[in-house]
């Protein structure tokens, strides 16, 4: 019972100062407020040894909201739009798997000497692995079956999220104060106004995707399966109702706080010089996706600052969320991370094996 009682307190208190960082980023006028000032008071007191605490319900109810309200910016025309995409979609996939391998070969030169306790397999996978660009807990999982070391893995999967999700919404944020970025207005929510009882039919149709996706152990159930419900029924011509933006921001708060609360007191004792070439080569691959994007929209009307988002080697929810407050283009950029994430866990792996299996031959 004590046990509890201090989960949640700590809980109460990391929550309470995510929402003055919040308030203190709306008075600053940071990019995307209610997530990036929760994130950062959160990961430096935990990096200060505070016991900070995310609850996972509140975590998986964050994901669960932001998923409704990423599917509701895919209307039957916008869906002709993302479709007639698809070579665009795919040249993402290629790249953020060209990029993964790239990095991990860079990483598997550049530490091999000081990983040499390490036997060679072992080494391989946590380089690469560690330099795929999915989710983190599912390449930590990954890699530990292929017997990496996770920590080192979860640390670099760590520090690239943290890294493009504090960068990127401040220069998309520049970009748009100093050059003005004005997207297609067909990529724009249709149904501003939240509604009742439409909201209720949303949230239960979003939440019985989340609830299918959870039984049948898909990955990140929660936000996949809302974002996947919430589309077809807005694709399906129904605009029952928006999602109010106070729960919108709750939302991003508890995604926040979830997100800093990775960050342990022994986070930056974690192998500096590791972590040194994990900042490097992230800041190499912001750079080149930002390249890459501008050499797609040469071929496409879209924006590059949509398809920058798009291809950004961070995480499909952050991503999307500042595409959406920024109303960058949500669809675009959720179909090429959504995209890519999948095709990341579907190839992740096997691409391994077969790697393993090219090197024994040689």
């Amino acid at each position: 019972m004590k046990l509890n009682r201090t989960r949640l307190i700590s809980t109460a208190l990391t929550l309470l100062a995510a929402w003055l960082a919040a308030q203190l980023c709306l008075w600053l006028r940071t990019p995307l407020p209610w997530m990036l000032g929760p994130l950062v008071v959160t990961a430096l007191a935990s990096v200060l040894g505070m016991p900070t605490r995310s609850a996972d319900l509140l975590r998986n109810a964050g994901q669960w909201v932001i998923g409704m309200a990423l599917g509701l910016y895919f209307t039957p025309q916008v869906g002709t739009l993302v479709m007639s995409l698809w070579w665009a979609v795919l040249l993402g996939v290629v790249w953020a798997l060209a990029q993964g391998y790239v990095f991990g070969s860079w990483l598997h030169g550049r530490h091999r000497a000081d990983l040499a306790h390490l036997d060679p397999r072992s080494l391989r996978a946590t380089t690469y692995f560690a330099s795929a660009i999915g989710g983190a807990s599912e390449m930590t999982l990954l890699s530990e079956r292929a017997g990496a070391r996770t920590d080192l893995v979860a640390a670099a999967h760590t520090l690239r999220l943290l890294m493009v999700v504090l960068s990127v919404p401040f220069a998309m944020q520049w970009a748009q104060a100093y050059w003005g970025l004005h997207v297609d207005e067909t990529l724009r929510m249709v149904n501003r106004t939240p509604q009742w009882p439409g909201l209720l039919w949303l949230a239960l149709a979003s939440g019985a995707g989340a609830l299918l996706l959870l039984a049948l152990r898909r990955a990140n159930p929660w936000f996949m399966g809302a974002l996947l419900a919430s589309m077809g029924v807005t694709l399906m011509g129904l605009q029952w109702s928006a999602v109010p933006q106070g729960l919108s921001n709750a939302a991003q708060l508890a995604i926040g706080v979830s997100l800093g609360v990775k960050f342990r007191k022994d986070f930056i004792h974690t192998a500096p010089q590791w972590m040194v070439s994990v900042a490097l080569g992230t800041l190499g691959m912001m750079l080149s996706s930002a390249l890459f994007a501008w050499v797609l929209s040469q071929g496409t009307d879209l924006h590059v600052a949509t398809l920058s988002l798009g291809t950004s080697p961070g995480g499909i929810a952050e991503m999307a969320i500042t595409a959406k407050v920024l109303q960058l283009g949500v669809p675009v950029v959720t179909a090429f991370q959504v995209s890519r994430l999948v095709a990341v866990l579907l190839l992740v792996g096997p691409l391994f094996r077969l790697e393993e299996r090219r090197i024994a031959a040689a």
